[in-house]
């Protein structure tokens, strides 16, 4: 029961965060219009920035309170490699695809209950690249964010809030240096959620590029870390 409480608590998150993550390029753009420093380079990465920093804070606190419900499908798979977290091979078979769904009905939400004017902004990510090239940018790009957040959530500064900024400032470089080539997703739900909108969500091309490889690269970052940072072996209690 707690396996698929889990994974109904994954369903509702993932399809929250997809539904806002869309908007994080339009809401950049609105409140830099907004506070006119429009001809400030450096302004639109800082703000965006402050977007993701805000949005992961308050679904890091709604993940908390829903259990450790998770939005991330790589997320998930690196923790369990990791050797961190309750997770099991059962509970991921009913995670993932409950991340899946969520990010679904996140992406058909949003794309329903958005200005028409907005729509162009709004979206997810998609192939710019050859399939191999794709496969290869998204596989490197999950190996450097999954080792950057198991770095920072498990050997990182005490405070929440510092945490998570760093996390921001992370994931707004890798986006950026991987959206010549596949968005980039880094997350294999939100990847779905908008592939079944754009109607590809049933290709090969999508599985190998944003499922397969984002996977092996979490799992490996996964790995590398046990390998710099070993977890404490268990204690053995003394028989009387």
């Amino acid at each position: 029961m707690g396996a698929i409480k889990i994974a109904i608590a994954d369903m509702v998150i993932t399809s929250m965060w997809v539904f806002c993550a869309s908007t994080f390029g339009l809401l950049t753009s609105l409140i830099v219009t907004a506070i006119g420093v429009q001809s400030v380079a450096w302004a639109p990465v800082v703000i965006v920035t402050s977007v993701v920093f805000f949005f992961v804070f308050i679904f890091n606190i709604i993940g908390a309170f829903l259990g450790g419900a998770s939005f991330n499908p790589t997320g998930t798979a690196a923790f369990y490699a990791a050797g961190v977290g309750d997770d099991s091979l059962i509970s991921m078979a009913l995670r993932f695809p409950a991340q899946a769904a969520g990010a679904v009905g996140g992406a058909l939400a949003i794309m329903e209950l958005a200005p028409e004017q907005y729509k162009h902004m709004i979206g997810g990510p998609s192939l710019k690249v050859d399939t191999h090239t794709g496969a290869i940018a998204e596989g490197v790009l999950t190996f450097v964010i999954t080792f950057s957040v198991l770095l920072i959530f498990l050997k990182g500064p005490k405070n929440s809030i510092f945490k998570t900024w760093l996390l921001a400032i992370a994931t707004v470089a890798l986006v950026m240096s991987g959206t010549a080539y596949t968005g980039p997703s880094m997350n294999p739900a939100n990847a779905f959620g908008w592939a079944y909108v754009n109607n590809w969500h049933n290709t090969w091309d999508q599985f190998y590029v944003y499922w397969i490889c984002p996977l092996i690269g979490a799992i490996l970052a996964a790995w590398v870390f046990r390998l710099f940072f070993p977890p404490p072996p268990p204690v053995k209690v003394k028989k009387a």
